[in-house]
């Protein structure tokens, strides 16, 4: 594998990353709950999960059926409707003068590992756009190969989510008004996201050329 494919591809990671979604949402999030560090920690364990499973083949397997890449984008949707209502539910972001942490760092862990490892950003990413970066006729073999690029692609991860979520905690901590704001505006994008892939998956799924 040549340098400038890695370079490529990790430029091309880094625009999937960069553009706002769930995760972004989900860094915010736990900046405003002081909770960065395990919130990001998921969010970047599911990527490690999600490219170690394509890594392992899997992904190529998952890829022929594309009722399974729906199941799991339903899946996904559904859980970020569930993560948006929580946080629309308890949108009334900590202010300065109390320091109460919102939920366990395991809790945030896991529901962080839920909002990436479902994230049809992602699969697309490792399933679609990362083989292309791969030679069957490296020295190395295409698993070893996904590997490096994943872990490019978690560094990137983990450079933006962690500057998402730490500028968040230190701007808006102190401004009640605007962390609550922000926090509605996260929770919103997130069923707005789960309202847009179920719309689509189900549009896509009784289309006249899905049913042919």
């Amino acid at each position: 594998m040549s340098v400038s494919a890695i370079v490529a591809f990790g430029g091309i990671s880094l625009l999937f990353i960069v553009t706002p979604g769930a995760d972004w949402a989900y860094a915010i999030s736990g900046g405003l709950r002081h909770r960065v560090v395990p919130a990001v920690c998921g969010l970047l364990l599911g990527h490690v999960v999600v490219i170690a499973i394509v890594a392992a083949g899997v992904g190529a397997v998952i890829a022929r059926f594309p009722m399974a890449l729906t199941v799991l984008t339903l899946a996904g949707a559904v859980y970020l409707l569930w993560l948006g209502w929580g946080v629309l539910r308890r949108s009334s972001a900590p202010r300065a003068a109390d320091a109460v942490d919102d939920g366990s760092a395991r809790h945030w862990l896991v529901r962080g590992f839920g909002v990436s490892a479902l994230n049809p950003k992602l699969l697309l990413l490792t399933l679609a756009v990362l083989p292309q970066f791969t030679s069957v006729t490296a020295a190395a073999p295409v698993a070893a190969q996904i590997a490096l690029l994943g872990a490019v692609h978690v560094v990137n991860c983990a450079i933006v989510y962690f500057a998402v979520g730490f500028a968040a905690e230190r701007v808006l901590s102190a401004r009640p008004l605007a962390a609550r704001v922000v926090s509605r505006v996260s929770g919103f994008a997130m069923i707005g996201i789960g309202a847009v892939l179920v719309v689509e998956r189900v549009a896509h799924a009784v289309s006249p050329a899905a049913l042919a």
